[in-house]
């Protein structure tokens, strides 16, 4: 796609990019890989600015440990940097999940993330752990057929 191309896209929506999306295409799991792959792609494409905490990627690294080798953490990082926005986890962000009291303090973060960033969306396919959350949270699913 071109940068004219582009232009002419509809104005881009900014969605956090909860971890479960990307793991399930780093691990092609199933039945949830082609609704997280075409996330992907609209990130990929810039249809969607999607933003992804470097938290979310300390985790991924993590419970992907088994199966990664520290080249092959280079080249997940790569690759996903060129299609998501990394954002820094900021102490602002902390400060405000402490005050949420909510009982997963991470997904508390993940809310705090995204309401700095102002992002339209969480995509996760746990909604039911964002139920409190200010910035809608929709499943992949959900979020294709809102476009």
């Amino acid at each position: 796609m071109t940068k004219q191309d582009r232009k002419d896209c509809p104005p881009n929506m900014k969605a956090l990019i909860d971890a479960n999306v990307i793991l399930d295409v780093l691990q092609k799991r199933e039945p949830h890989f082609e609704d997280s792959l075409k996330i992907w792609k609209l990130c990929e494409t810039e249809r969607v600015e999607g933003c992804v905490s470097t938290l979310t990627f300390a985790n991924l690294i993590y419970v992907m440990r088994k199966e990664l080798q520290p080249q092959r953490i280079a080249a997940v990082f790569n690759a996903t940097s060129l299609i998501f926005h990394f954002v820094a986890l900021d102490v602002a962000d902390l400060v405000v999940a402490v005050e949420k009291k909510w009982d997963d303090f991470e997904d508390a973060v993940q809310v705090a993330t995204a309401e700095r960033l102002h992002a339209d969306f969480i995509i996760t396919r746990n909604t039911k752990d964002f139920v409190r959350s200010p910035i809608p949270a929709v499943a992949p699913s959900e979020f294709l057929s809102l476009l």
